[in-house]
């Protein structure tokens, strides 16, 4: 099978797993935002990230996540650290809706792949998007475990503070910040990474 078939089929994949009708009174763009602000870690929780990663105008973004704050699907806080920027997140409302999330089709087909297959599909769909991000200027999404910014301590915490350190934030890491999406993602160069952890 050629490239541009695959190509095809793979964006036939995420069109028919995202639906286009109405699921539990949201439209497919409606649940994009949300699904976004659920994988999304603390870093990229704010309009602005979600507006890079969907490639909209940050203007657009704004005007569709304000709808879902009105609805109660998601709620917004001034950043703690700068007291300007605004962080979003997933209300209970919005949690509670999310068994019946339309793309679940998909994470089931995804789930139903041996893990190694898994694996290798994770590997792959990361050098695809590194290539197609740097092609077109758009920033590379990724989580923290392979990303040049992680810092690894060994896991778990050290006199009650977490080891692991975003080095371009320059901030601790939680465990449920590992698997999250960040806009400051760089992927790491080859060879062996060495972790500093905090001190």
């Amino acid at each position: 099978m050629n490239s541009s078939t695959i190509t095809e089929q793979l964006i036939h994949l995420g069109r028919i797993a995202s639906g286009d009708g109405l699921v539990e009174g949201l439209t497919p763009g409606q649940w994009a935002i949300l699904r976004y602000f659920a994988h999304a870690n603390r870093f990229s929780q704010t309009p602005s990230a979600f507006a890079a990663f969907h490639g909209i105008t940050r203007g657009t973004a704004s005007q569709a996540i304000k709808s879902l704050v009105t609805q109660g699907y998601l709620h917004q806080a001034r950043s703690k650290a700068d007291g300007r920027s605004v962080r979003l997140g997933l209300t209970n409302k919005a949690r509670a809706i999310f068994i019946n999330d339309p793309i679940e089709v998909l994470v089931e087909a995804m789930e139903a792949l041996p893990p190694g297959v898994r694996g290798d599909f994770s590997s792959i769909l990361q050098r695809m998007l590194g290539r197609v991000a740097l092609a077109t200027g758009k920033p590379h999404f990724g989580v923290c475990e392979s990303c040049a910014h992680f810092a690894d301590g060994g896991g778990g915490c050290e006199e009650g503070r977490p080891t692991h350190l975003c080095t371009f934030q320059n901030e601790p890491l939680m465990e449920e910040d590992l698997d999250g999406l960040c806009i400051d993602f760089t992927p790491e160069k080859p060879g062996p990474k060495v972790g500093t952890g905090l001190r």
